[in-house]
């Protein structure tokens, strides 16, 4: 997808995107497909931990929890 950005400074403070009409039109189409929906406070928070955490390397693998579980995963 092209895109141009204008400069703040043209736009009084706001930067403006240009995309071509085509696309801009697919993705309003995609809106009333898939709405868009605003987390919550504690979606926030709990996304920032996760970040967080994992950043710490507090995560587990697919394959670990798959042995905690005692998955057995097609190969």
């Amino acid at each position: 997808m092209n895109t141009v950005t204008i400069p703040k400074r043209i736009t009084q403070g706001e930067e403006l995107v240009v995309i071509p009409r085509k696309e801009y039109e697919e993705y309003l189409q995609l809106r009333k497909i898939i709405p868009v929906v605003k987390m919550t406070s504690a979606q926030k928070r709990d996304l920032e931990q996760a970040r967080k955490d994992y950043k710490q390397g507090k995560y587990m693998t697919l394959e670990q929890l798959e042995h905690e579980l005692g998955i057995a995963r097609k190969r």
